[in-house]
């Protein structure tokens, strides 16, 4: 295992990919990612000293993020703006620039649906990789509540990625 990084620069050079692409998945638009990942490597900046070593940097790095986008969800302008639902997706693979984003909007809003718990298990598991003890160990819940968050997830994303030709059936 490499050394963990010891400063917020290197925190930065080698984990910035890490922290947009999670606030991303936790619900953060677009138009504010930027914002809130300065706003987060801010806060291991300061923090960073007291980093201790017991979990990964990457755990680290990431209870930091699902406490800022918490916060960002909780703000009113944010509140307000209920996405719609995604508009004629189709399941064929992306080819083009255009689909690529048709089908990460399209996610997103799937991911909007889930509760704070739900999505963070989803997160971490199916779109981060990590084992499902390593989720719990972030998410400091028990196994079988981490399995059970996973499989409601799974369920409701799999229904709001539905085609209605797929829904009829």
């Amino acid at each position: 295992m490499p050394p963990e990084p010891t400063t917020s620069r290197q925190v930065f050079d080698e984990h910035g990919r890490y922290v947009f692409r999670v606030l991303r998945y936790l619900g953060v638009r677009e138009a504010d990612l930027p914002d809130l990942c300065q706003e987060v490597f801010i806060i291991v900046h300061r923090k960073l000293d007291g980093f201790e070593g017991r979990s990964s940097i990457r755990t680290w790095l990431y209870r930091i993020c699902q406490r800022a986008a918490s916060d960002y969800r909780r703000k009113a302008h944010v509140r307000r703006e209920i996405p719609g639902a995604p508009e004629d997706f189709e399941r064929a693979e992306p080819v083009d620039a255009r689909s690529r984003i048709e089908a990460r909007n399209a996610v997103a809003y799937a991911l909007d649906l889930l509760d704070e718990g739900k999505r963070d298990v989803f997160v971490l598991y199916e779109i981060e990789g990590l084992t499902m003890r390593e989720v719990c160990e972030v998410l400091d819940c028990p196994l079988q509540t981490a399995y059970s968050r996973l499989h409601a997830a799974r369920k409701t994303l799999t229904e709001a990625l539905e085609t209605p030709e797929e829904r009829s059936k």
